[in-house]
């Protein structure tokens, strides 16, 4: 299951937030401000997608992810590099070091990152 881009949005307040109340997911909003009943929208349909859950505490809901932040990039990753890449991280990888003019320290940086992983394997 993928988030709409408005989903999306809401699901990183509340991963960040890692629990929270509609009056805490609306304050972190920036101006301007979406409607409460949009949020709520938002917030069922992230429900019924299995993203977030609540807890009921008199009449209000408390909101908490179900799907950490991690695995879903990880598979948003993953579903990228399969559709457009044609399944090879090698072709990825290639795309993303010329193609987002990353400074020559940034890309040493990320030379260290895969030799550290390249030893672990």
């Amino acid at each position: 299951m993928q988030l709409s881009k408005s989903e999306e949005e809401l699901m990183n307040i509340v991963w960040k937030l890692k629990k929270a109340f509609m009056k805490d997911l609306l304050d972190a909003y920036p101006e301007p401000k979406p409607a409460t009943t949009t949020v709520a929208t938002l917030l069922k349909r992230m429900a019924d997608k299995g993203f977030v859950a609540y807890n009921s505490i008199g009449r209000s809901r408390e909101y908490y992810p179900l799907v950490k932040k991690k695995d879903y990039f990880s598979k948003h990753v993953n579903g990228l590099i399969k559709n457009f890449f044609n399944d090879s991280a090698s072709q990825f990888a290639s795309f993303f070091a010329q193609e987002t003019n990353l400074s020559k320290e940034e890309l040493e940086d990320l030379k260290k990152l895969i030799d550290n992983e390249i030893k672990k394997k």
